[in-house]
């Protein structure tokens, strides 16, 4: 049986001896770390994932695009299914470094957004959480998912949130700001995995950078301070807590998904997912008791 080694080995761009040991962290792909002659760089499995809107030549342009833009590692190979870039050795970022950068990722989502549309290329595909959310809904009812009882409610919630955002300008978002996808190399910061990536309004990449931190509400403004360059008026204070809802929402319902089509080793979805329900539940009680019932 070939393992996931001999793949790696197999790879046609080494330049003599490898060594190789595995990543950890990520909870749908497969990464390793090799070194050669050349230096040191990360092999990424990963398929399509139609039931995620994951298409791997799409991340393949994006990742190409982000590096030529200047935010994100060389990408030195792709085939089918493969992904192979530069590794930085940067410190990975937590919730903590999230929280205690949020001026510093704020300028960085700004300029990702302002930038990428000039590099990226071929046909235009968005991201819109609400789209999600309701196309994961059809994915967990024909699915016969565990949690198919409470989608009309998901929904109902989702669409409510909907109707509080604020029309923003269209831009070209990340869309998976977990904090693990943002890199330190002490000198500037960068950006990783574009599985998600797509036009979109800016909302979700703020939401989704507070919200995967854990931000206070004072942590929050000041990232949409410094994102809008002045005080973000009610609206869009408002906007970004009903988004960051949204995402918690998204991301319980991308788990509930992945509970029945993947498996990657050592990852418990079914946790996964109660642990973002939770994160929401609480979310939307501050929501409402900022800005009242939705």
């Amino acid at each position: 049986m070939t393992t996931s080694e001999d793949r790696v080995r197999a790879l046609p761009l080494w330049n003599g001896a490898v060594t190789i040991s595995p990543l950890k962290g990520g909870i749908s792909n497969e990464s390793w770390l090799v070194e050669d002659r050349n230096g040191r760089h990360v092999v990424r499995f990963g398929k399509d994932y139609p039931f995620h809107h994951v298409f791997r030549d799409r991340e393949v342009m994006v990742a190409r695009a982000a590096y030529e833009a200047g935010f994100a590692p060389k990408l030195h190979y792709a085939e089918p299914g493969v992904m192979v870039t530069e590794f930085l050795g940067a410190k990975t970022y937590d919730a903590d470094d999230v929280r205690a950068n949020a001026t510093r990722i704020a300028r960085l989502i700004r300029r990702f957004h302002d930038e990428m549309p000039r590099h990226v290329s071929g046909a235009g595909f968005m991201f819109w959480a609400f789209h999600v959310i309701r196309d994961y809904a059809r994915t967990l009812q024909a699915g016969n998912s565990r949690m198919t009882a409470e989608l009309p409610r998901y929904l109902a919630t989702a669409d409510r949130l909907e109707r509080a955002q604020a029309p923003l300008p269209i831009i070209f978002s990340h869309n998976d700001l977990l904090p693990a996808n943002l890199l330190d190399d002490g000198k500037r910061l960068w950006l990783i995995d574009f599985e998600y990536a797509g036009f979109s309004t800016p909302m979700f990449d703020l939401a989704g950078a507070a919200s995967n931190a854990g931000m206070t509400a004072e942590e929050s403004e000041e990232l949409l301070r410094v994102y809008f360059g002045g005080e973000p008026s009610f609206e869009i204070r408002r906007s970004h807590a009903a988004m960051q809802c949204a995402s918690l929402l998204r991301e319980a319902m991308w788990s509930m998904v992945s509970e029945l089509h993947l498996n990657a080793p050592g990852v418990d979805y079914v946790a996964y997912t109660t642990e973002n329900l939770e994160r929401l539940s609480a979310a939307l009680e501050t929501y409402q008791t900022t800005y009242g019932k939705l």
